[in-house]
């Protein structure tokens, strides 16, 4: 399996907008399901946003209504676009992959694969 790459994260004010890419260049992570997940220091990492191979989509509840999640299966690439972010989006961010819905359910404990992590970071 081809490793999932990330880009995009950085640093940006409240308010501001960030988009997110992970390229999912294997042919396995069609039938997979796909999705983002954040961590601070300290704390467990929380699932954000999935979607799975019907094209179902999943948010937490401290994203829905600014983040969206998108995925591109012709550039099999899968995107987070955040906007009005908050100081508490703040974390390391990670594109999962799994084939038995943990990253569906936003449950980290499951998932096969993960990307190395791009850090995000909104000031106040």
């Amino acid at each position: 399996q081809e490793p999932l790459v990330e880009s995009g994260g950085g640093s940006v004010q409240a308010g501001g907008s960030l988009t997110l890419s992970c390229a999912a260049s294997s042919y396995a992570y069609s039938s997979y399901c796909l999705g983002w997940f954040r961590q601070v220091p300290g704390k467990e990492r929380e699932g954000v946003a999935s979607i799975d191979s019907d094209g179902n989509i999943r948010y937490s509840d401290a994203v829905k209504g600014r983040f969206t999640i998108s995925k591109d299966n012709a550039k099999d690439t899968l995107s987070l676009q955040m906007n009005s972010l908050k100081p508490e989006d703040t974390a390391m961010y990670y594109c999962a992959a799994d084939s038995g819905g943990w990253t569906c359910s936003g449950n980290y404990i499951g998932v096969d694969y993960w990307g190395q992590g791009t850090q995000v970071t909104v000031s106040s």
